[in-house]
């Protein structure tokens, strides 16, 4: 699956670049230059990324899942010890 960013994140990010080679870097680099980069990351790193993501939730899942029995389990014939009896 490819790792796919909205327009609204693909400008931020590719601002986020060209703000952090000015700032850190001390280096300009234009739109189409951190447009560039954030292409090669999105494809090169961002299934890396995306795979760790969906390894984590699946972990979470199993974990709330193995617990579920505890968590909705309901006492059987609990009528009488309620009484005392």
């Amino acid at each position: 699956m490819s790792v796919n960013l909205t327009k609204d994140v693909r400008r931020k990010a590719t601002a986020s670049l060209a703000r952090y080679f000015e700032e850190v870097k001390e280096e300009e680099i234009g739109v189409i230059a951190a447009n560039g980069l954030l292409d090669f990351f999105v494809q090169e790193v961002g299934p890396s990324i995306y795979n760790k993501a969906v390894a984590d939730v699946l972990q979470r899942l199993q974990a709330q899942l193995s617990e579920i029995d505890i968590d909705c389990h309901e006492g059987e014939f609990q009528y009488w010890p309620e009484r005392g009896q």
